[in-house]
This record gives structure tokens, sequence and C-alpha cells, in this order.
């Protein structure tokens, strides 16, 4: 059965009103969802691994007699990655190995040895970045399971120097994926609990007897989840509220119209509030591009989950030119932006705001979710505009290092008391004043 994705051209007078409407996404401020999860929350701080095993045998179908009972030992997660077929077992090698390399290259470039520099007075300034001590990884575990996710929020927190990584998964009917338990394993993960929804954030945030609080909780879930996270920012650290998967394809026309219709399902097959758009100047070519989805959409196993996300969420927009196909992507701001042209190169330097750019009309987004080594951790619903990825830079934390010389305190001395007397602050001013008088 074919699917007709909204057609926009960027010519109509209601254009941007249009567009707007194709973008809007507020399932995750549901009043009664944030509720269920503030209720989880307050009961997991009151009452602990109770109210931990309590949830999790509800929601997951579970009869576990303790929290204890929900850890899966280090013995089974190499278990599980020695029983893994060969082909896959080295394909999770390959991509662990390629993410390590990119974020032990991140943390190179990004500053994270640190600075101190000395002043002609003898006053030395700086910063000094260390590892976070411990940090839990949130792994979906409902609709899909997802290996990759464990390799991109574990691997780098340990390039960070992160000394403890707690992960949650939930196993629904209790059926627990080897791949994902695999991953787990070569990422090095240190303990891992099979909980999720917001009892698992709730665990992680506030700890128990079993379950060791963190100071940072990383990784995609459900809406339950994102309004849990929310709710322990503050508490702890948290990387990102995660939307919907998005993916926005600029073409110029010359890239085969099969691969473009089927990276806008690699998006798609998520859930059926992922986002797929195709912006193009080529009338013709869009038309050819529908026409491969039609064609191509009734082999896919998850069919109707595409077919669901595409017609209530995808789009496809004719432009006048590739100029204002990158002004319409930035406003749009992707998780995923794939540029498929001829010079890709080109039009990435106008670009401003997206999550991961894929260049080349060989760059599917789906070796950037898997093993091309930077992480798929990205800022979805817009957030582009002013977040990144998650990176080695999340697992860390910077500390300012002030060493003010003799000398020193004398001048800026002066200057601080003369700026905190003129805020009514004198004990500021006394303060500074006694080191130079």
């Amino acid at each position: 059965m074919p699917v007709q994705l909204r057609k926009l051209d960027s010519n109509d007078a209601d254009f941007n009103a249009q567009l707007r409407a194709v973008l809007a996404f507020e399932a995750a401020e549901d009043d009664a969802i944030d509720r269920a999860a503030a209720a989880i929350l307050a009961d997991v701080k009151a009452r602990g691994d109770a109210a931990v095993l309590e949830y999790t045998n509800r929601y997951d179908q579970l009869d576990a007699a303790s929290v204890s009972a929900l850890e899966i030992r280090q013995d089974e997660l190499h278990a599980a990655l020695a029983g893994l077929e060969p082909a896959r077992r080295e394909a999770l090698q390959v991509a662990a190995d390629r993410v390590r390399a990119y974020h032990e290259r991140q943390k190179q470039e990004c500053g994270s040895d640190g600075f101190l520099y000395t002043e002609d007075d003898g006053t030395v300034l700086g910063q000094k970045v260390t590892p976070l001590d411990r940090v839990g990884i949130y792994v979906p575990g409902g609709k899909a399971a997802y290996p990759s996710s464990v390799l991109m929020n574990a691997i780098p927190a340990h390039v960070a120097g992160v000394q403890e990584i707690i992960m949650v998964v939930p196993t629904p009917a209790g059926v627990k994926n080897p791949l994902v338990l695999a991953a787990a394993a070569i990422a090095g993960v240190s303990r891992v609990f099979t909980i999720g929804g917001a009892q698992a954030v709730g665990a992680l945030a506030y700890g128990t007897d079993i379950i060791p609080a963190v100071d940072k909780i990383v990784g995609p879930g459900n809406a339950y989840v994102a309004a849990a996270k929310r709710r322990v920012f503050g508490t702890v650290g948290i990387d990102m509220i995660a939307g919907p998967s998005e993916i926005l394809v600029l073409c110029d026309g010359s890239t085969d119209p099969d691969w473009v219709a089927m990276d806008l399902f690699s998006q798609a097959e998520h859930d059926e509030l992922a986002q797929s758009i195709l912006v193009c100047p080529d009338a013709d070519y869009i038309e050819r591009v529908q026409q491969s989805i039609d064609r191509l959409l009734d082999d896919m196993p998850r069919r109707d989950t595409i077919r669901t996300s595409l017609a209530d969420r995808g789009a496809m927009i004719k432009v006048r030119d590739m100029n204002e196909a990158c002004e319409i992507a930035n406003f749009i701001a992707p998780e995923h932006l794939e540029i498929s042209a001829e010079n890709p190169l080109q039009w990435s330097h106008r670009i401003r705001h997206a999550g991961a750019m894929f260049l080349g009309r060989f760059s599917s987004e789906s070796i950037g979710d898997y093993c091309a080594g930077p992480n798929h951790v990205l800022p979805t619903s817009r957030t582009a505009r002013f977040s990144s990825p998650l990176g080695v830079y999340d697992f860390q934390k910077r500390s300012s290092v002030i060493q003010v010389s003799e000398a020193g305190a004398r001048t800026l001395g002066q200057v601080a008391a003369e700026l905190a007397y003129g805020e009514g602050l004198q004990a500021h001013a006394r303060s500074a004043e006694f080191r130079f008088k």
C-alpha cells in the first residue's frame, strides 16, 4: 500500500507555517506522563530498593525476589560475548574500536588536559579537568534492543576516565538481548541492572541499598524516562532530553532515489514518531523518490511503523536551490543531516545547526549509527541550535585554578575591593584589602 508524504514548496505563501506544523512535536510534555514519573521518583527516593523492585516486576512482567536478582554479573556479560556468532562479534568489536579511537582523538583535541599559565607578577591561572566518578547509562529495551547505544554511551565515559559505569536496561518478560550484554562486556561497563523506566532513573539519581547513586545519567528512553530525567536534573547531571529520531536529506538530485528512500526509511523504522524529511530543488527527482518509497516499502519488515511515521511526520520539500536548502536545514537543526550532492563539502560550510553531518552519497546515516566512530547520541527536536553530540567532554568537569601571588594580591585586590564596595559587599572588599594593606 503506497504512502504519500506531505509535499511542501518553499514558494508557497504559507510555507513557513506549513514547515512549523511538520516540525511540531510536544508529546514529551504530556502532563499525565510527568505526574506519573514524579510519583515514581518520589516513591523510589522514599522506599529505595522496595519501590524499584515493585515497579520493575509490575511493568516488565517479572517475578524477581530482590533487586540483587536483577543484576547481571560480569561472567554472564562475557558469556554473551563469547556466544555471539563470529561475524557479529567481530562487527561489534570493530565498531567499539572505531568509537574508542574517535573519542580518544576527541579528548586530545577538546582541551581535556587542562592548562596553567603564569602572569608577569607570578599569579598562576588555569583550569583542571577531571572525570566524573560514577555515571549511569540508560539503554532502551522495549520495542528494539540497542547494543550500539551501549558502545556510544559507555566508551566515551571510559575514555574520559570515569571509573564506574552503571548500566540499566529493561528486560520485558525477562528477555535479555545477548548482543546488548556483549556490548556491555566490550565497553567495560561496571555493573548492569535489568530495570528501566522512571524507577531506573530514580535509582541512579538517588541511590538505593543495592544500586549506587551516580553523578550523571546519559542515554535515551521513552517519554517516562525523559520526564524522570528532567525531574532529577540538579540532583544529578543529564546529557539531554531525547526526542524522536530525525533525518534530513539535502539532495541535489544526483543520488540514486532508491538510496534516499531507504535513508528515509532508516529513521522512520525507529518508531511512529520518528521524522524523515527530503529537501531538494528538483521536483522530478522528488517524484522519483516517492516512486522508490512506494516500490520498496512493502519489503520492509517494519513497514507498518515506517508507513505511519512517513505519513504522519514525513515531508518532501521543493526549494529554489541548494542555498535555500541549507537555510531551511539551519532552521530545522536536524539530528542527522545528509548532504547527498556532487560537492557536499561546499554545502556543509553553510550549515550551522546539525547534530551530525553525513557528507556525500556514500555516507549513509546508518554507518554513523553503528561504526563510523563519532557518537550517535545527538540533539533532537531542533536542540542542535544550542547543543552538541554526546562526547568525552560530557563525562568531565572543569575546575578553575587561581593562585594569586603577593604582588598580584596588591594590584588585583584593589580592583576587587573597588568593585565590591560598588556592590555594597563590604566583607568582600575587606577580605581583599587585608592582603595588601
